[in-house]
């Protein structure tokens, strides 16, 4: 293949990967219009997001497996031609739970955007250049999560919410395209135990990924184990996955080989890359909504906010990668990111609603060098003790940690900053009483202003007290997020010792590393 073809699947790859990544978060802000839209409740219609992680968390393990199974040049364009059916259908839905199915089918497709393209993007490059493919791959990481939600609201503000599967449907035919004349099949294929298949392991994986990722989704809005079908769920998961678990290090040929995980250095990336998936996805999903819930901005705005730190991001991946390469030991370069994200949320941890948009700004780009510094070494730590057989497995399991991580991080934040906010809100109106002179005194200011808008002095007494009520959630809101952050910075504190525990063997092996950053 000439460097011209070289070059041409590789954009192709990489942005067929960022694709999907943008999926996972470019419907978040359209909820509400596909609710009204479809006549649904806005529980009902949070399946749209529930029902396609589900189906990522679910296949990102198997790929390793499937592309053994069918080859990867099939599985591959097969997958895109799945996941660019599925948006169109998701587009045309006119029922909820149509969408839903159609959601949960695009997931399935979605899966093979993300390791297998990272697998063909490495394959390009020579072996001595492993790291600055990882970086180069690493973009996708960063950007797909990052700029869905803004690029959802410009695109729902703008035009209208099918608009945001439609998108997907020319750039998804263009890599369906590339791939049939580029994409080669895997080179090493290895015999899958004499086409044996390990069904049970499958189900198994399915039915304990798919519980637990449902729990964690709606556990927040159904109130945890208040709702009974949350606990049989729970259950449900930890029967499902134990069971997975024994069988699969017992199995001939399992679905997933669980054994990569003696290596030392793949277990702790394993934790670590969960973290950094925790991080990734919560302050993605807390920034954009305390901008546009308490400082007003709109989702254009917000992304403004966002672009500085993903123009730095970019950057400081390629940079990455180029330390890699000269030796520098991954575990080095990840306790710096970690360091870099604890102190972004800790400052996160103490604004205010004063605080202005180039303060935010400037503490995005914290985290977007936190990110970057974590996003290569991880990946290249995760893989680097693995034989070069058990290297995609490896990969495999390290990506579902980071997705894993991600709805974790949410449901956790979704759970704490709501028992916060009550919290912070029965501590104030402990203290709004007409003997406190402050409070008097603001609501005979509100009453005053309201009585020259020309309301009565009974209704302007009424809407002062509902002003001060709105003050009151306004400022409780914002302490809930700000704790929220303070308890990710902890998180990621807590976590940071484990690297003692590789930093002698964390040395980059970019000789024999095939790493994907999903």
């Amino acid at each position: 293949m000439n460097e011209f073809k070289k070059k041409l699947l590789i954009v192709t790859v990489i942005a067929a990967a960022i694709m999907e990544l943008i999926d996972t978060s470019i419907v978040n802000v359209a909820l509400n219009y596909m609710s009204g839209n479809l006549g649904s409740t806005l529980e009902d219609t949070a399946w749209v997001i529930t029902s396609y992680a589900i189906a990522n968390v679910i296949i990102i393990p198997m790929t390793s497996f499937l592309t053994n199974v069918l080859g990867r040049r099939v599985y591959y364009i097969g997958s895109i031609i799945l996941f660019v059916f599925c948006s169109l259908m998701c587009g045309q839905a006119t029922n909820i739970w149509v969408l839903v199915f159609f959601r949960f089918l695009q997931g399935l497709g979605g899966g093979a955007l993300l390791s297998v393209s990272a697998a063909v993007v490495y394959e390009m490059f020579p072996k001595d250049k492993i790291a600055t493919a990882s970086a180069l791959f690493g973009i996708g990481v960063f950007i797909g999560p990052t700029i869905g939600p803004t690029l959802g609201g410009f695109i729902t503000e703008n035009y209208s919410w099918p608009w945001i599967f439609y998108i997907n449907v020319p750039i998804g035919i263009a890599a369906i395209i590339s791939c049939y004349f580029l994409l080669p099949d895997a080179p090493n294929k290895m015999p899958n135990g004499n086409g044996k298949i390990d069904w049970a392991g499958i189900i198994l994986l399915t039915i304990g990924i798919g519980s637990l990722q449902t729990v964690l989704e709606r556990g927040q809005t159904d109130d945890w184990f208040s709702a009974g079908y949350i606990i049989v769920l729970s259950v449900t998961a930890a029967i499902a996955l134990v069971a997975f678990v024994l069988w699969e290090l017992h199995a001939a040929h399992p679905v997933v080989n669980l054994r990569v995980l003696k290596s030392k250095q793949l277990f702790i990336a394993a934790i670590l890359t969960f973290v950094s998936g925790l991080g990734l996805f919560t302050t993605i999903y807390l920034t954009p909504v305390f901008a546009q819930r308490l400082l007003g901005f709109t989702p254009t705005q917000t992304g403004l906010l966002l672009l500085p730190g993903s123009i730095v991001a970019l950057i400081a991946l390629v940079i990455t990668g180029k330390l890699l390469q000269k030796g520098i030991a991954p575990a080095t370069i990840v306790a710096v990111g970690f360091l870099l994200f604890i102190f972004f949320n800790w400052e996160m941890g103490h604004m205010s609603l004063d605080t202005s948009a180039n303060s935010i700004s400037l503490m995005l780009i914290t985290r977007a060098l936190g990110i970057a510094l974590l996003t290569v070494p991880l990946s290249s730590l995760a893989v680097s003790s693995l034989k070069t057989a058990d290297i995609p497995q490896g990969t495999a399991l390290n990506n579902m940690m980071r997705q894993l991580g991600g709805s974790f991080g949410i449901s956790i934040v979704n759970t704490y900053s709501a028992r916060r906010t009550e919290l912070h809100r029965t501590d104030m109106l402990a203290n709004i009483t007409d003997i406190n002179p402050l409070v008097h005194d603001r609501i005979v200011r509100y009453t005053s202003y309201f009585q020259d808008k020309g309301k009565t002095l009974l209704d302007a007494k009424r809407l002062a007290v509902k002003a001060i009520d709105v003050a009151v959630v306004k400022q409780s809101t914002l302490l809930s997020y700000l704790d929220s952050y303070l308890l990710i910075g902890l998180l990621f504190a807590i976590t940071l010792p484990l690297l003692l525990f590789v930093i002698k063997r964390g040395k980059a092996k970019t000789a024999n590393v095939v790493v994907s950053d999903h």
